[in-house]
């Protein structure tokens, strides 16, 4: 079989349209449709069910896919580690995260990375809710998975890895802990407590506003440096603080309630960077991180683990 023949083939079958697939191709229909009526004559079969609404694959079609797909990806993937040999992509990448979900899906990202640059050694350092650009800026940490806005001078944004609902952390004992739902303006009730250090001031605003949309002043409470001095102060009843939804399953406690608020903006978590220490090594994770969220969707999905 001819390679292009291939790429036409798994192409129109994952787009299933013949037009998206020459898009992706950078080929003309006319031509993709002449290289499947090619295999299709090869095979001996249909490959694909054409209708003036929709294209489909064939029960032959399918079983093609099914074996073909895996045995495409394979020969990728050994290219792939052959061109990262032929770089010299190797040696240790020191890589943060900011919360255990954060860490989870690096984890997951690990995987990815490894099918193209097994030689690259990955060291995985947690960072504090305190500042956690902070080992970033300090040159402790070649890139961090953290949560955004991230605007500081010579640091580079890559993409959006995770995507959360934000809650409110509550003392068990709190009124608003009888509320199925919270909203901003319920912010006033109490303190919010707030990360220690100093922080750049848009992530923090975007963390912790200092009013509510009807312009009352939200009044802060006591500086804490780990999320678990954060757990424990509001579990005192010291204060309240939105912090992203995936805490309920990493650190359930029955002295602190976790209340959905539907009003507010998603926290999103992503890849950031010196710009002046933007090396293979950084680029390589980058792009492992890119293959990753396509294979899954983009970062929407990532809510949900």
């Amino acid at each position: 079989m001819d390679w292009q023949e291939i790429e036409a083939f798994l192409a129109v079958a994952d787009e299933l349209h013949f037009g998206r697939a020459a898009n992706r191709l950078g080929l003309s229909q006319a031509r993709v449709s002449q290289m499947i009526k090619k295999l299709e004559r090869r095979v001996g079969a249909l490959l694909f069910d054409r209708t003036t609404r929709r294209v489909s694959l064939t029960p032959i079609g399918q079983r093609l896919l099914a074996d073909l797909g895996p045995a495409h990806q394979s020969v990728l993937d050994s290219i792939a580690r052959a061109q990262a040999a032929g770089r010299g992509i190797n040696g240790v990448l020191t890589v943060g995260f900011l919360g255990p979900l954060a860490g989870r899906v690096l984890l997951d990202i690990l995987d990815t990375l490894r099918s193209t640059h097994p030689d690259l050694e990955i060291q995985l350092h947690a960072t504090e809710v305190a500042d956690p650009c902070r080992p970033l800026r300090d040159n402790e940490l070649d890139l961090l998975l953290t949560q955004l806005p991230v605007t500081e001078p010579g640091i580079t944004t890559g993409p959006v890895v995770i995507v959360e609902p934000r809650v409110l952390a509550v003392s068990a004992q709190h009124p608003l802990a009888r509320n199925s739902t919270a909203s901003l303006e319920d912010l006033t009730t109490d303190r919010m407590l707030r990360p220690a250090g100093s922080p750049p001031k848009q992530w923090l605003d975007s963390y912790q506003p200092w009013a509510t949309p009807s312009g009352r002043p939200i009044d802060r409470g006591p500086a804490v440096r780990t999320f678990q001095e954060l757990m424990t102060l509001i579990a005192a009843g010291k204060g309240i603080c939105t912090v992203a939804a995936h805490n309920i399953r990493y650190h359930p406690r029955t002295d602190v309630a976790f209340i959905p608020m539907p009003d507010t903006p998603p926290f999103e978590f992503g890849l950031v960077w010196r710009t002046n220490g933007e090396t293979s090594r950084v680029r390589a994770f980058v792009e492992a991180t890119v293959r990753f969220l396509d294979d899954r969707g983009g970062p929407a999905a990532m809510a949900t683990r």
